[in-house]
């Protein structure tokens, strides 16, 4: 005779009879409150990588790239969006609109922004940090007209930059000094105001200079110091690409190469 193998007559485990294996309480969901200050943080270092190595949107105070980048006094000044990554893997090229930090002898009308009280201070640099306060630099956004090496000068005949000896074509050029030739010119002894140089550009700097040439104190006006007027590309913090406000201003913001073949 074969024994037939009983089920276990354990109890909560019949069929019939009630499952008294107790069960795991439920974790109780946690309240927003207490997650907040973990949403915070996490977004503000998202916004410190984001503005750091990736992407920043400045303000533009000053009028010396009219009509390109509106910074008149009066009018709303442009926020444009500067990426930060293409310089990582080159250099900027002519007719790049670039942001930059200003080098000594560009500082001399520079005033701090933060506050003499030390708390302020401390909070605006902490909102610094994370991109919601301006860092406390001279931040500045001009043109390349030449790089490295290059030889740049004005005039020709026809009152255009000339690098290496070739004239640019300018078209983001609007308002510049009157250009007279044989009468207001390189030769005559009122010169134009648009003539420079002949300057070398130092190896690892830029010559810049903004587009409203009449009233932009750029490579021409800083000659005397130790870089000559240029900007080592060491100080360039990124491209400016879009201008992202006011809506009426949306756009990308162009960089054709100037220099002709």
């Amino acid at each position: 005779m074969v024994d037939t193998p009983q089920e276990s007559t354990a109890p909560g485990s019949g069929a019939d009879g009630p499952d008294t294996r107790s069960e795991s309480p439920r974790k109780k969901p946690r309240s927003f409150w207490r997650e907040l200050p973990v949403l915070i943080v996490v977004a503000l270092l998202m916004s410190f990588v984001l503005q750091t190595f990736i992407a920043r949107v400045y303000l533009i105070p000053s009028e010396s790239m009219e009509p390109t980048l509106h910074g008149c006094a009066g009018c709303t000044g442009d926020r444009i969006l500067v990426e930060k990554i293409g310089y990582h893997f080159g250099d900027p090229s002519p007719g790049d609109v670039v942001v930059f930090k200003g080098p000594d002898s560009w500082n001399t009308e520079f005033k701090s922004t933060r506050s003499s009280n030390v708390v302020v201070r401390g909070f605006q640099e902490l909102g610094s940090i994370v991109g919601l306060v301006p860092p406390d630099e001279n931040d500045l956004v001009k043109r390349v007209i030449a790089t490295g090496g290059q030889k740049v000068e004005c005039c020709d005949a026809q009152g255009r930059v000339l690098v290496d000896g070739k004239p640019l074509d300018e078209p983001y050029i609007v308002y510049d000094f009157p250009f007279h030739p044989g009468t207001q010119d390189c030769t005559t002894p009122i010169k134009s105001g648009r003539c420079f140089g002949p300057y070398t550009v130092p190896e690892g700097n830029l010559w810049v200079m903004g587009d409203n040439r009449s009233n932009s104190a750029d490579s021409r006006y800083h000659v005397g110091d130790e870089y000559n007027g240029t900007v080592p590309i060491d100080n360039v913090i990124g491209k400016a690409v879009a201008i992202v406000l006011p809506p009426s201003r949306w756009g990308t913001i162009s960089s054709p190469n100037p220099q002709t073949n």
